[in-house]
């Protein structure tokens, strides 16, 4: 459903808006403020501190779902109705834009998606309307342990994420020594 406030924004702000909800569907995993930010800065798409502004208002309309991973870093992901929204207004991401864009996310997504599993992340997958949790153990790039959760509620999801960070030693020692036992 198309958000009335979303219509009222000026010519400017609804590209701008609709240029982040293109670059976090192409990713197809959520993307850190921090990732987002860089390139729409090294493009200079918007003017400093409107990505903030624009990601807040997105995630308030229900357009992108904010999310918490390690570091007290945010990650957004793209929702369905911010799917609906990207598609009806597609048309206005210039063309050299969305060309940089699937660029970006061709080059960087394998960096992107190492980064976001470093530890224990949540995100909504929009096509199954449940929450993914992320789990894992890495030890110099090398996967030592890897649990992905469907769940359905965030709260769930969040609670998952933070038990995993709190209790990540034990959790690992535990599983590997079930999974070990004969």
């Amino acid at each position: 459903m198309i958000q009335q406030s979303f219509l009222e924004d000026s010519d400017t702000q609804l590209t701008n808006k609709i240029i982040l909800l293109y670059m976090i569907d192409k990713f197809d995993v959520p993307l850190s403020m921090q990732r987002i930010s860089a390139f729409v800065y090294e493009e200079a798409l918007m003017e400093s501190g409107q990505v903030t502004v624009y990601l807040q208002e997105l995630a308030e309309v229900g357009y992108l779902e904010k999310s918490s991973g390690g570091g007290g870093l945010s990650y957004y992901t793209i929702t369905d109705d911010g799917g609906d929204a990207l598609e009806s207004f597609s048309a206005l991401v210039p063309g050299d834009v969305k060309a940089k864009l699937t660029k970006y996310a061709g080059a960087n997504r394998y960096a992107v998606k190492k980064d976001f599993e470093s530890t224990a992340n949540l995100f909504y997958d929009r096509d199954s309307g449940e929450y993914i949790v992320k789990c894992g153990v890495y030890e110099h790039d090398i996967t030592l342990m890897e649990i992905n959760l469907s769940v359905v509620s965030r709260e769930q999801a969040t609670a998952i994420c933070n038990n995993w960070r709190e209790n990540v030693t034990n959790l690992y020692a535990e599983i590997l020594g079930l999974l070990l036992r004969s």
